[in-house]
């Protein structure tokens, strides 16, 4: 099942457990990928496009770790 639900930096901070500006420095650096919706000028993202990009992302600890199993 997918999540379509849309996250803006808030909830992708809380997910991950770092700052909202922490996210927003991710975006600026092209660390993020591109939101999949711009609304009002704000960015945002399904819950499932940030979850991928958790698993893939540089420093995921759990992701080398559960490859290892």
């Amino acid at each position: 099942m997918t999540d379509r639900r849309l996250w803006s930096y808030k909830e992708i901070a809380a997910h991950i457990g770092v700052r909202t500006d922490t996210v927003r420095s991710y975006r600026k650096h092209g660390l993020l990928p591109p939101p999949d919706l711009v609304e009002g000028g704000k960015p945002y993202w399904y819950a499932d496009t940030i979850r991928s990009w958790v698993l893939r992302r540089p420093g995921n600890r759990r992701a080398r770790r559960d490859a290892q199993d």
